[in-house]
């Protein structure tokens, strides 16, 4: 897998994860690979995982259970939500905000665009 992104590996492999639990292909409850598989699979260091996994366990998103494995947290998806949203509203929307500005794009202008995206996205959910 490549990691295009500035960020260290660990912190996109993070949101790689996170993203599993939003979309809903991991639940709690659910065992999440070992490190060593998913550093197989993600073609990385497995200290990298581990140092993925130590993050979401800390973050409460992954549960350890001795000898068993890791799994994901109750209210898991929540955490992983508020982590997202808090990226979206402090690293994201400043840099698409600086650049509507450039482009001169009004508040109205976005909002009709937004509309018309979640109107066309509604029509193509099965």
């Amino acid at each position: 897998m490549e990691f295009p992104d500035k960020d260290p590996i660990y912190l996109q492999i993070s949101r790689l994860l996170s993203e599993r639990i939003l979309t809903g292909e991991w639940k709690p409850g659910d065992r999440v690979p070992s490190v060593r598989d998913l550093a197989t699979d993600l073609e990385v260091n497995p200290n990298t995982v581990a140092r993925t996994f130590q993050l979401l366990q800390d973050a409460g998103v992954f549960e350890n259970r001795r000898g068993v494995g890791s799994f994901v947290a109750e209210g898991a998806r929540d955490l992983v939500v508020a982590q997202a949203r808090s990226r979206m509203e402090n690293q994201d929307l400043p840099r698409v905000f600086q650049a509507l500005a450039a482009l001169g794009i009004s508040p109205g202008h976005l909002s009709r665009l937004y509309e018309t995206y979640l109107s066309q996205t509604k029509e193509n959910l099965p």
